[in-house]
This record gives structure tokens, C-alpha cells and sequence, in this order.
């Protein structure tokens, strides 16, 4: 199958092209490396070194024989995403291109604007090239649990039956996000209903939980073929940050009470849902949700545990809750229908943490201590810029043209122009 993966040089979407192209799939990525732009916006970076995406490419070929193709330029320019998936010609497309950090699109006004900006438009334009070019691709999408909010009602796989003063309708789950960024996926979300609805396309709809790991079978066969590693406050998910204050001998700091309770899921676990999602496509017209998620745990049950299999004193601090979150909560999720494809979770346990650990110890040099407690609160709006993100449609210096590559191939042929 012809798979077009966007945003496949980042955290998830780099392990997930490389499943997807070991299972025998033609894989091409897209990316604007915006990714890489917020570090260097934030001061921030992966504790893991990042080869260039040329690199990873090429150790991909030689360490497995397969071939990525490779397009450089940005969702928000509706005319590149057009041209790549004619060129390309998909069979389906894998979306992770959007400002993925809930805490970014809170740091003030532009950070807000630019992450629904990048992340509604850049769909929008996806769905009109797909809808104009071929209605037969089907898209999966990533979008998050925290779509959801935390009702007090259990949470189904994305539609809910309703019944209200004698009648029954079969609905889109409600949705309360928590910022402006799970605002952006709803959004996301309505918009692709919508499309299925109006012009017959079809899409899955994958809510996941929070990430964990740094490794799949695929990125350990060579160090340049690593994925991120993030654990400050704005980019880092809650055991990986752990993780990595354990390492550095600092508390696990933990906001309000701890109770808040997610979802979650192991990256080797992400990779193989993307998998299923792919070879399991849904049916034309229809908008299908997967909760994306193996496992549900408090946030001070998740840095217990990581205490707990840490060897060495660590201790959990209580932060003030810098979010706008409920810290207890009822929460219930349905999360039945990949297991059903044939997904076989991989959940916390020791044997992951340990290896965590010896990543993080490998890599500690490379720790960015202040950068790990947050710096924004979520109450206190701003509208002066605290830094400067990335303008919607510009790309970072070394993307500027648009790009085709195979990774048999080192020139580069210009396909258009465009940004990240």
C-alpha cells in the first residue's frame, strides 16, 4: 500500500513511517520541520540527539534495504499538499502535522493563533486535496483523549447514543477540552465528520492517550535512527519527564493533587495502531473513532511508579497546578475496537522503565534542567508575546524550497514552493 505519512519527522511519526515501510509498505513523508523549530525558538531540545531527516533516511536504506520518499513543505500551503498527493498518489494518509503541545498554545495570544491556525487550516487543506483528488484515500488522523475533557459519564469510542424526551439520535461524543490545542483537534475532529458526511471520504479518527518510551524495534537497529525524547514542561509527556528527573536526582513534581487521571499508551503500542488503522480502512463515508489508549493511571500513581522502579531515592513533589484541569475526576474509557483489529498492549511495567532509565543516564549531559517546570499558567491570559513561534506558511532556512527525494538519491528535484 501507498502511504503518505505527514509530519514523519517528528516523535511519533518517524517510528510509525518505519513500521509502516518494514510491514511492506511504499512510504512517503512529509514534514516543514517546524518540530526542530520550536527548540530552537524555546531554548528547548530532544535529551536524545536528532540525526537530519536526509540522515535517518539514508541509515533506514542501508540498515533495511527500503526506500522513504521524502517531500519538504507545509500543510497551510494548500497548493504543496495538492502536488504531493498527486504526485505520490496515496492510498491512504497517516496525518500527525499539527503543533502537538497543549502547554505551547498557552504560552500567550500567538501561540494560541498560530497553533489553530497550523492545525485547522493545514486539515482543512488536506481534506479539499483529497476530497478533490481521489475520495477513496483514506485518512487517519491523530488526534487526543483530551478531546474528551473528563465528563462524569464513561467515554465512548467517539459517538454516543443519546435518547432525550422520547427520541434516540446517535451523536458525536461531547467534547470539553482543556486548551486551546485540544481545542484545535475538535475542530479537527468536526471537520473531518463533516467531509465524510458531505463528499463520501473515509477516516479514522484516533484518540490517543499520553505517549511513553523513546524506542521501537525499528529506531534501535541504529542510533540515527532515534526519535525525540522530550521532558520539559511545554513538549514532554508526564513518564518521560519523570523519567528523566529521577536520572537528574531531582523531585517528580506532580501539579495540585496528583489525582488527575489519563490515558495512556506505549509508543511501540502507537506504531502498531497506526498499523492496524492502515490495513483496516474505514468504509467510504464513514467517520470512525479509536480511543488510542492500553491503560488509564493517575498522574501521582504514574510518578509512584516510576519511584518505586527507580534505583535510588527519588522523591514526589506537589506543584500548583499551573492547568485548568479537574484533580479528581470519574474516568471511564472505552477502548475496545483496536484490540479487537489485533492489538497486543504493551503496558508500564519495570522492564520499560529500566530501559528509560539507561536511555536517560546515556544522554543526562544533554538535560536541560530549567527548562523541566512550567513556566505558564493556563488562568492568566497574554497577549504579549513571550516568544516568537514560527510564522504560518514560513519555512525554517534549510526547507525553503519544496523538495521530492528518495532515499536511493541525495539531489533533490523542486516540486513547488511552500512552508511550514
Amino acid at each position: 500500500m501507498k502511504i503518505l505519512v505527514l509530519g514523519g519527522d517528528g516523535y511519533l511519526g518517524w517510528p510509525s513511517a518505519l513500521h509502516l515501510s518494514r510491514c511492506g509498505h511504499q512510504i512517503g513523508i512529509v514534514d516543514n520541520f517546524a518540530r526542530r523549530g520550536y527548540d530552537q525558538e524555546l531554548g528547548i531540545a530532544s535529551l536524545v540527539p536528532l540525526a537530519s531527516l536526509r540522515t535517518r533516511v539514508t541509515a533506514w536504506r542501508e540498515v533495511s534495504g527500503l526506500r522513504l520518499e521524502v517531500y519538504e513543505g507545509d500543510l497551510t500551503e494548500a497548493g504543496f499538499i495538492h502536488r504531493v498527493i498527486r504526485a505520490f498518489r496515496p492510498e491512504a494518509v497517516v496525518h500527525f502535522a499539527e503543533q502537538r503541545a497543549a502547554p505551547y498554545s498557552m504560552i500567550d495570544r500567538d501561540h494560541a493563533v498560530y497553533t489553530q491556525v497550523n492545525n485547522v487550516v493545514g486539515t482543512l487543506n488536506l481534506l479539499y486535496a483529497i476530497g478533490e483528488l481521489d475520495r477513496d484515500i483514506h485518512l487517519v488522523k491523530l488526534g487526543t483523549m483530551g478531546e474528551y475533557g473528563t465528563p462524569n459519564i464513561d467515554i465512548e469510542e467517539g459517538w454516543l447514543e443519546v435518547e432525550h424526551k422520547g427520541r434516540t439520535e446517535r451523536v458525536l461524543y461531547p467534547k470539553r477540552p482543556g486548551s486551546f490545542y485540544h481545542l484545535s483537534k475538535v475542530h479537527d475532529s468536526h471537520n473531518i465528520e463533516f467531509a465524510c458526511r458531505a463528499w463520501g471520504l473515509r477516516a479514522t479518527d484516533l484518540n490517543q492517550g499520553i505517549v511513553y518510551g523513546q524506542q521501537t524495534p525499528d529506531t534501535a537497529l541504529d542510533p540515527r535512527l532515534a526519535t525525540r525524547f522530550d521532558y520539559d514542561s511545554l513538549f514532554g509527556t508526564v513518564v518521560n519527564r519523570f523519567v528523566v528527573q529521577a536520572v537528574l536526582g531531582l523531585p517528580l513534581t506532580v501539579y495540585g493533587s496528583g489525582g488527575q487521571t489519563r490515558g495512556l499508551i506505549d509508543i511501540r503500542d502507537t506504531v502498531e495502531c497506526i498499523r492496524l488503522s492502515v490495513e483496516n480502512p474505514a468504509r467510504a463515508g464513514e467517520f470512525r473513532v479509536f480511543n488510542q489508549m492500553t491503560q488509564s493511571m493517575s498522574v501521582l500513581d504514574i510518578a509512584r511508579t516510576v519511584a518505586e522502579a527507580y534505583p535510588g531515592d527519588v522523591e514526589v513533589e506537589r506543584l500548583a497546578n499551573p492547568r485548568v484541569e479537574a484533580d479528581q475526576h470519574y474516568y471511564r474509557v472505552q477502548h475496545s475496537r483496536l484490540t479487537e483489529l489485533g492489538l497486543i498492549p504493551h503496558l508500564l511495567s519495570e522492564t520499560l522503565l529500566t530501559s528509560l532509565f539507561d536511555i536517560a543516564r546515556e544522554h543526562a549531559e544533554r538535560a536541560l534542567p530549567q527548562t523541566i517546570l512550567p513556566q505558564t499558567d493556563w488562568r492568566t491570559p497574554s497577549a504579549t508575546a513571550r516568544t516568537t513561534p514560527p510564522q504560518v506558511g514560513e519555512m525554517l532556512p534549510q526547507a525553503r524550497t519544496v523538495r521530492q527525494r528518495s532515499s536511493a538519491d541525495d539531489t533533490s528535484t523542486a516540486a513547488g514552493s511552500g512552508a511550514p
